[in-house]
């Protein structure tokens, strides 16, 4: 490892997105409680089910390939140059530094920071669609946006030579965009061809409230989300930096702590910022919903998604407010596209994660222009237009327009949605029913054997 100083880094940078990747996971059981708690009793280990075995199916396809994209894929490709082969190396499966080796402290506990990204994007999916989407289609549409588009566009405007970073100056350290934005909109391209729920709407059109059947669970599950969420904005920092390791652009001789994009940041700050734009939300929440326990605690999140983006870099009542704005506009998007639009989101998450972090990625273009978006010479500042363009190609072309076509395709084999009388009977049901209709061949076999032998 070199020097003593380097080895301490070392050990203390493995260490410290270790322990981040341990509170990333309680996103996932957030989420597990938080979409039990909304399905109805006769769904709810169709519901477990489908968003756990997302867990080992984006793992392993992450391994393989999704975690070579962002480092081959900043340039577009052919945007500001071609697939970055030599910067992949060690990301490859079958590189050393992708196994168990002495050299290399940082790459395992890095990918799985970022594994644990790709999860979160396929959780927030996962809520929208329960009830009548089939198991097999969810599951590749959730490596669809686990390791495939996420991690484009995490390549493209989350890494630090991304080319929408150089070229748009665009700027989203949390996330707000990079993976709330681009998850809604895969969920709403989804749910444009997945349909609403049998009897969600009237004859005339009158959408009908199917409140979560347990508010308890789901106060836990967003709870557990809050919490998971504080290790997701540490996994997005780089605990602590050298000014020569980034090529000497940071003034003075000081190790820091920096963003995504390399630029310095503390954990004071986002602490700051996380705690405040979640009690924006919160607050917000509690008033336009008129004091609703679902939303209240969902409006909480949505002020955190919606300031994410410039958290790093605002004041803490610019984050407060912020947060309040996210969680109002999630709330009245909600319900004017479901009147309008006829989109049944059963849980908000096209609201709370895409429309929330699509607005919070256009606020930090306006509130941080001409701040500079890296620390690199040459690249572009901070700018309104940048990130409004930023918050496009996120939630509409590579979340929208991906989630609709894989949609598309599933439907046109049949593969997407369950037929109306399981959805009518439950997910449950069927699967207790084909449970024992095994029991009975089993024994059915055993009898015919004993007949058999006497």
């Amino acid at each position: 490892m070199g020097s003593n100083i380097e080895a301490l880094t070392t050990l203390f940078t493995e260490f410290y997105y270790w322990v981040t990747v341990v509170f990333m996971f309680l996103i996932h059981v957030g989420f597990c409680l938080y979409e039990v708690a909304a399905s109805r009793r006769r769904n709810h280990l169709h519901t477990l089910m489908k968003n756990t075995m997302c867990i080992p199916l984006v793992t392993i396809t992450f391994f393989f390939f999704g975690w070579w994209i962002y480092f081959a894929f900043p340039n577009g490709p052919f945007i500001t140059g071609g697939i970055d082969f030599e910067a992949a190396t060690g990301a490859r499966a079958f590189d050393p530094a992708m196994g168990t080796n002495l050299q290399d402290h940082i790459n395992g506990v890095f990918w799985a920071a970022f594994l644990l990204f790709s999860w979160t994007a396929a959780s927030i999916v996962s809520g929208s669609v329960i009830e009548r989407i089939r198991s097999g289609a969810f599951w590749i549409l959730a490596v669809t946006i686990g390791s495939l588009a996420w991690i484009i566009d995490a390549a493209w405007g989350w890494h630090s030579a991304g080319w929408m970073v150089k070229l748009l100056g665009y700027h989203d350290a949390y996330a707000s965009g990079v993976i709330h934005a681009i998850a809604g909109g895969f969920a709403l391209g989804i749910l444009i061809v997945l349909g609403p729920r049998l009897g969600k709407f009237a004859a005339d059109g009158t959408p009908r409230d199917i409140p979560p059947h347990n508010t308890w669970l789901a106060t836990l599950g967003l709870f557990l989300i809050y919490t998971g969420f504080w290790g997701f904005y540490a996994a997005c920092n780089i605990p602590i930096i050298s000014p020569e390791g980034i090529g000497g652009e940071i003034t003075g001789a000081t190790w820091t702590a920096t963003n995504i994009y390399l630029a310095p940041t503390t954990l004071s700050a986002i602490t700051f910022n996380f705690l405040m734009s979640l009690s924006g939300g919160l607050l917000m929440g509690y008033v336009v919903s008129k004091g609703d326990a679902f939303w209240t605690y969902s409006a909480g999140l949505a002020g955190i998604i919606a300031a994410s983006a410039g958290n790093d870099l605002y004041h803490p009542i610019q984050a407060m407010f912020i947060g309040a704005i996210g969680a109002f506009a999630a709330y009245r998007l909600h319900y004017f596209v479901e009147r309008r639009f006829k989109i049944d989101d059963a849980v908000g998450a096209v609201a709370v994660h895409g429309y929330a972090g699509f607005i919070g990625v256009v606020i930090a273009g306006f509130m941080l222009w001409g701040q500079p978006s890296s620390p690199y010479a040459g690249y572009a500042a901070i700018n309104p237009l940048g990130n409004f363009i930023g918050a496009i190609i996120m939630f509409g072309l590579l979340g929208f327009l991906p989630g609709f076509v894989v949609a598309k395709i599933l439907h046109g084999f049949g593969m997407l949605r369950i037929p109306a009388k399981v959805e009518l009977e439950g997910l449950d049901f069927q699967a207790s029913q084909a449970y024992e209709a095994a029991i009975r061949d089993v024994q059915g076999a055993e009898t015919s054997l004993v007949s058999s032998k006497t």
